[in-house]
């Protein structure tokens, strides 16, 4: 993406659900609360999450995937032929239990999911640019109990196809960084080629900037798998993406010496916060990372980003993070330019004036 500086700053998606909004999302569940005052919530925190990015001085923004109850429900329940028995739920956060009883039907060319109007949202409210992601299907799969395959490689595929159409309406719309997320992908590392052929589904025909993300889970602030990146190998290396947006502040970085050996030579998304614990790195841990990353990744090929989603932190630590985050990037950026460090952005805790676009 033109016009950004190196060493750019971003999020991998996700920001923190206030606990009023967790309230309300869950009395919509419940069935005490319309879809359209859901929405003006929705809206209103997407708002926010904008502006506390902006003003932590965040590159590359996202929506905060604030539309979104967990990482599957939202597009599971749209795409056509997944059946859900039971949309009530005591806690907004819950999994759907899922099915598909026949094959899903193949794309007609329209987007029933909807990300592409998400995005103009987005876009209407931000001059930043903007990362926009989802779950991708290899993920997806494999919370829906199949009844109509009898290779779940099958379902993975189709639901890439659907995807596909929705990336098609995302570029038509103005994206231009897409990130397809695999938190699943961690459990089952046997499945990574089945997992990059899906992303090549998806990515097939869409030209933007891509992103793969993989992490070890990030449910209630807890990892679902331990291991090492060396499973994504050599796999990955056949994928139609740009850059890799891996997990490292919390496992430490010598996985960075598998994806070098491998031979990966895009761009990395190297997770410099710990989103799994409150702590708040200060910028000079930041840096020291960011520094150890470019003894193997060159700095025109390296994304600065916390390891997974903020989702699970609270709003004060994650704007904390973040402006750690930026300010580590910018003294290494520094570093590497010899130019002095911008005038520092505000304080993302001050009061704040006035009204948010």
């Amino acid at each position: 993406m033109d016009g950004l500086p190196l060493l750019p700053t971003t999020v991998v998606g996700s920001y923190p659900v206030p606990e009023w909004m967790e309230r309300l999302k869950t009395e919509y569940f419940r069935g005490r609360m319309s879809h359209a005052q859901l929405q003006d919530v929705h809206e209103m925190a997407i708002k926010a999450a904008l502006r506390d990015q902006e003003l932590a001085g965040i590159d590359i923004v996202s929506d905060g995937e604030l539309r979104r109850d967990n990482d599957l429900d939202y597009f599971l329940a749209r795409l056509p032929g997944i059946e859900i028995p039971h949309t009530a739920k005591d806690f907004y956060f819950d999994y759907y239990d899922t099915r598909v009883r026949a094959p899903l039907p193949p794309p007609t060319g329209d987007a029933p999911l909807g990300l592409a109007d998400d995005f103009a949202f987005t876009a209407a409210q931000t001059d930043r640019p903007i990362k926009f992601s989802f779950t991708g299907p290899f993920s997806l799969a494999r919370r829906v109990h199949n009844e109509a395959y009898a290779d779940r490689r099958d379902l993975v595929f189709a639901i890439a196809r659907h995807l596909n159409a929705e990336a098609h309406a995302l570029a038509a719309r103005g994206a231009r960084l897409l990130q397809i997320d695999e938190p699943f992908l961690a459990g089952y590392p046997h499945e990574a080629e089945t997992a990059v052929e899906a992303v090549n589904i998806v990515t097939e025909g869409v030209d933007v900037t891509w992103g793969l993300h993989v992490c070890y889970g990030n449910r209630y602030a807890r990892p679902s798998w331990e291991g090492h990146y060396d499973f994504l190998f050599p796999a990955v290396l056949d994928a139609r993406v740009d850059q890799l947006v891996l997990e490292f502040a919390r496992k430490g970085y010598d996985d960075l010496t598998v994806v070098a050996k491998h031979g990966w030579d895009r761009a990395v998304g190297v997770g410099v916060v710990d989103v799994k614990t409150n702590h708040v790195e200060t910028p000079d841990l930041v840096a020291s990372r960011i520094r150890g990353a470019l003894e193997l990744v060159p700095a025109e090929r390296l994304v600065i980003n916390p390891d997974c989603g903020l989702r699970n932190v609270t709003g004060a630590v994650a704007r904390a993070k973040l402006a750690a985050m930026v300010s580590g990037a910018a003294q290494v950026r520094g570093e590497l330019t010899g130019a002095p460090d911008p005038d520092p952005e505000p304080d993302p805790d001050a009061p704040r004036g006035g009204a948010t676009r």
